[in-house]
């Protein structure tokens, strides 16, 4: 069995952050890890995301199909995956993933409002995703829980991730669209079991401390870091 570990969220929930305590936790360990980051903006292949976070086919993110934006963030995948991670995969090494095949289920879906037209989709996602481009799944997904209200604070002063300007990208600059996502994300997440972590509770932020030792037990729980460090 494959051990790759995702970590999903709204933008702002601080899954670059986790993510990197995870790298932190198993170097310490001693554990051998590929850690992977979607889009995968310092390659060529994620050149098509690129041109679609920054408006190049169309200023909202309405203006692209749910099915055509997830084909682009998609092939970002399948190259980084036959280029970088197969073969670490395939020997059970732990990968750590910030965003993957979630994040078109989270994102791409908050643009189909008909329930049955939405499920149909995320049906052909993972059909799409995991069985015609032959991409693995996840052992393990967990889905930070950031309120946007509270992400949208978080990222007010971070640049864009795909060319470091301050220039919001499509997504973020629409906060009706980051409302939908959210709100989608928190459906698919019970709707496929992923481990949810409130990043937020009783009105209180969690520190980002908090919310790595939560992972943390999860992943014991899964047997996960015992299996690694045998």
């Amino acid at each position: 069995m494959g051990n790759l570990i995702v970590i999903e969220g709204s933008d702002g929930a601080g899954k670059e952050t986790q993510t990197g305590l995870l790298q932190a936790f198993f170097q310490s360990a001693g554990t051998a890890f590929v850690s992977v980051s979607f889009p995968n903006y310092q390659e060529e292949y994620s050149a098509p995301v690129r041109m679609y976070l920054a408006g190049a086919f169309g200023k909202k993110p309405a203006d692209v199909s749910a099915y055509a934006a997830s084909v682009l963030f998609s092939v970002d995948r399948f190259a980084s995956f036959r280029t970088r991670w197969k073969e670490a995969y395939e020997a059970g090494t732990i990968i750590l993933a910030d965003r993957y095949i979630p994040s078109n289920m989270i994102h791409q879906a908050a643009k189909i409002e008909d329930p049955v037209e939405r499920e149909s989709f995320l049906g052909w996602v993972e059909d799409f995703e995991y069985g015609i481009m032959g991409l693995p799944k996840p052992r393990v997904i967990f889905f930070l829980d950031m309120p946007p209200e509270v992400s949208a604070r978080l990222r007010e002063n971070r640049k864009n991730k795909a060319d470091g300007s301050e220039e919001k990208d499509i997504h973020e600059r629409d906060e009706a669209y980051m409302e939908a996502s959210y709100q989608t994300a928190c459906e698919v997440a019970q709707r496929y079991r992923w481990i949810r972590i409130r990043c937020v509770e009783h009105g209180r932020l969690k520190t980002i401390e908090e919310i790595h030792q939560e992972i943390i037990v999860h992943l014991r729980m899964e047997q996960i870091i015992e299996e690694a460090m045998e």
